[in-house]
């Protein structure tokens, strides 16, 4: 009930952060898995090679833009191409920005709700032609506790994950009737290079130590006061992405400690 071995799975911006933990966590369940996301390609090889290596699963790496519409439907196509199917898409591709509102500068506005909204979409459009003829798929959106509360200084986040959150709902009720799914998993904090950013971000914009920042308004939203583990999340996503799964849907399930419960 709980098997992914087999399965072919895309993560988008999998190659650092929550993005690279889901993708090693779906390897190692013996998933082949198509990575994605930015950096440097002799780096980007070494840790494709790693995975594939150690796990003895095939891992492919796409570079798709996730600016570019055709680019996303190239690497959505690219796993059928290369693996015959497409069972589990996992648009978790991301970036942040913090700042008063009336300073938000507008090219970041413009690039989060870009990135973090609409190529999930873009994604999904090519996804689900692929997943309803096979009449079985999954697509696990990794959105955020920002998808279901708000904080100050992250305008554009909340907005693209609540956009997510959204998105997520409308495509659970469209490919219901198809043997396919649509979640979002809504991480709390995690220790990610994204957030090890954001710390020093929101002390800038508070006008605070970047200690006050972690302990009284990063991790003060978490009733628990510790991170998220990417393991923990991982186990989530297999959970989605196997049978066990299959009557989960439209779902966005928190993962936060605590802190969508207040």
């Amino acid at each position: 009930m709980f098997e992914v071995k087999d399965h072919v799975a895309v993560v988008t911006g999998s190659t650092s952060g929550i993005g690279l933990a889901l993708a090693e966590g779906l390897v190692r369940a013996g998933a082949k898995v198509v990575l994605n996301g930015l950096g440097d390609p002799k780096a980007i090889e070494k840790t494709r090679a790693g995975l594939e290596s150690k796990h003895g699963v095939p891992v492919r790496y796409h570079g798709a833009d996730m600016l570019e519409p055709d680019q996303i439907a190239d690497m959505v196509g690219f796993a059928e191409r290369e693996f015959g199917r497409l069972d589990l898409l996992v648009p978790n591709a991301g970036i942040q920005h913090v700042a008063p509102v009336e300073e938000f500068p507008i090219a970041k506005w413009n690039a989060i709700l870009a990135i973090n909204l609409t190529s999930a979409f873009h994604a999904i459009r090519a996804a689900v032609p692929i997943m309803k003829r096979q009449k079985r798929g999954r697509i696990v959106n990794i959105a955020s506790a920002h998808g279901l509360r708000a904080s100050p200084f992250k305008s554009a986040y909340v907005a693209a994950k609540h956009g997510v959150v959204g998105l997520t709902k409308t495509v659970a009720l469209e490919v219901a009737e198809h043997g396919v799914t649509c979640n979002a998993i809504c991480p709390g904090y995690v220790k990610t290079p994204l957030v090890e950013g954001q710390i020093a971000d929101t002390a800038k914009a508070r006008g605070i130590s970047e200690e006050e920042a972690l302990k009284n308004v990063i991790l003060a939203a978490q009733p628990t006061k510790k991170f998220v583990e990417y393991d923990e999340l991982t186990g989530l996503l297999i959970y989605l992405a196997s049978d066990a799964g299959a009557s989960v849907n439209g779902a966005s399930l928190a993962i936060d400690g605590g802190w969508t419960a207040k």
